[in-house]
């Protein structure tokens, strides 16, 4: 909860949180039903004895603005709110009708704490350190701004970036025009179009599990169901109308597992789903994060067009560029396109300027380069403190690049609440169940984001929990 608080003020907290919480149900932010953050939560949150908050919420109580369930926490009171304000709209139950899906909780959890100051062990980004910063600073100044290139962009974005991004892919043995490639705001974005340009409600989403896919509810939102594979290859049976649908596949450095497909594995993948008629969406954002070398993309064999291939420069140059692409069949681009214009009439031109830069100058290699090397020597630092902690109740593969290990227990240990009491302790984690439902056993590990220090520390905070869990 934001409100910020004047400690010089001659008004005390008490007033000017009982006054700033008040407003926020006055102005509509916070309608009948809201159901407020913990009394401890809440001093944390403004920095004051939990008395404070107590003593500002019975009197709300008290007045009837708020009410107590017992076992469940305190809300906003109905009854009075209808008495003094009876046009107000009940959003509560409007929320619960919409059409898009809530995260899990433990998601929500996440996405609201990576903006604290806390040991981040499962993030799936760069630490700010290895942002290439400096280059990037000196790629703006190289750039000439032209009317033309920082108004609205072209519906499948800047020709001059797709021109670049078709030359990068060369390297991933793709060989694609510029009209074959849609520019969109990370890949995340161009899951969500394909959801809704390509796809007919009740179609299948086929994926290997463990995957990212199943921490996304974008597919079952649009009316779609995920089925889980253990093996990309094996023999599936669908009906006419399973049969509308796709296979989603990260086939370099797998989110979260860290697998690397063989060249062989990645043909037969194309072979099954291709005589399949079932379309592959192959997700290469990390494949320049490996520390050696992968084989060719599955796209690079595509001569059906049955492939629509993801990159992005979220996970190697900047997240905040909000610059990725799609590479498809040109009327599969063109469907995109019209459904990305409806959404936001195209993504910033100044990313899109700056990326195009960015990926036709020198600079990119010579950081991939150095990020790699970094990156590696974190990891050997991360499976030190594994091998010192865990080396009897847990393995894991050594990581072939990305940012992940994908760590297992012997025992379910990875449950709800270990994950809260790690929240406590100022550590957030991944849960395996994200990622595979009903996995108690992994735990997804970054050593990309968190510094050393505090991966040492997070890491025995968390041998500390679950040597009490297992003793």
């Amino acid at each position: 909860m934001e409100i910020q608080l004047d400690r010089h003020s001659q008004t005390t907290l008490f007033e000017q949180i009982y006054t700033r919480m008040l407003d926020r149900m006055y102005q509509g932010e916070w309608p009948p039903g809201t159901k407020l953050p913990s009394q401890r939560k809440l001093a944390e949150q403004l920095g004051v004895n939990r008395s404070t908050i107590i003593d500002v919420l019975d009197e709300l109580k008290a007045e009837g603005w708020l009410e107590s369930k017992t076992g469940s926490g305190t809300y906003v009171a109905h009854n009075s709110w209808q008495t003094l304000f009876p046009r107000q709209y009940h959003w509560k139950e409007r929320i619960r009708a919409g059409i898009h899906q809530p995260n899990l909780q433990t998601i929500q959890l996440i996405n609201e704490y990576e903006t604290k100051e806390i040991i981040r062990l499962g993030t799936g980004e760069l630490s700010p350190s290895l942002l290439p910063t400096k280059q990037l600073e000196e790629v703006l100044q190289s750039i000439s701004l032209d009317p033309r290139t920082i108004g609205y962009s072209e519906p499948k974005g800047h020709k001059a970036l797709r021109h670049a991004v078709a030359v990068h892919l060369q390297k991933r043995g793709i060989q694609t025009s510029p009209d074959c490639i849609l520019i969109v705001s990370g890949a995340l974005q161009a899951l969500q179009l394909i959801s809704l340009g390509l796809l007919p409600q009740h179609s299948t989403i086929y994926y290997e599990a463990p995957s990212y896919i199943e921490s996304l509810h974008l597919f079952q939102s649009a009316g779609m169901r995920l089925s889980r594979l253990r093996s990309g290859a094996e023999n599936i049976t669908y009906s006419k109308s399973q049969k509308h649908g796709l296979f989603y596949t990260i086939p370099t450095l797998n989110n979260p597992s860290g697998t690397i497909l063989t060249e062989a594995e990645r043909h037969d993948l194309y072979q099954h789903w291709t005589n399949l008629q079932i379309p592959i969406v192959e997700d290469d954002v990390y494949n320049e994060l490996a520390f050696s070398a992968i084989p060719p993309a599955i796209k690079s064999v595509d001569t059906a067009g049955n492939v629509l291939y993801l990159g992005s420069l979220s996970k190697t140059v900047s997240p905040g560029l909000r610059i990725g692409w799609v590479v498809a069949p040109e009327p599969v681009v063109d469907r995109l396109a019209d459904i990305k214009m409806q959404f936001d009439y195209g993504a910033s031109s100044f990313s899109q300027l700056l990326a195009a830069t960015w990926l036709a100058s020198p600079h990119h290699e010579t950081h991939m380069q150095q990020l790699r090397e970094n990156l590696q020597q974190r990891a050997t630092f991360t499976e030190a403190l594994l091998a010192k902690h865990f080396h009897n109740i847990a393995v894991w593969q050594k990581p072939k690049g990305g940012f992940y290990i994908w760590l297992r227990f012997h025992q379910p240990l990875v449950t709800k609440a270990l994950f809260l009491k790690l929240l406590q302790k100022g550590v957030l984690l991944h849960p395996g169940y994200l990622y595979d439902r009903d996995n108690h056993h992994h735990l997804r590990l970054s050593f990309a984001y968190a510094s050393l220090p505090e991966l040492e520390k997070g890491i025995d905070l968390l041998a500390q929990a679950v040597k009490a869990m297992t003793t």
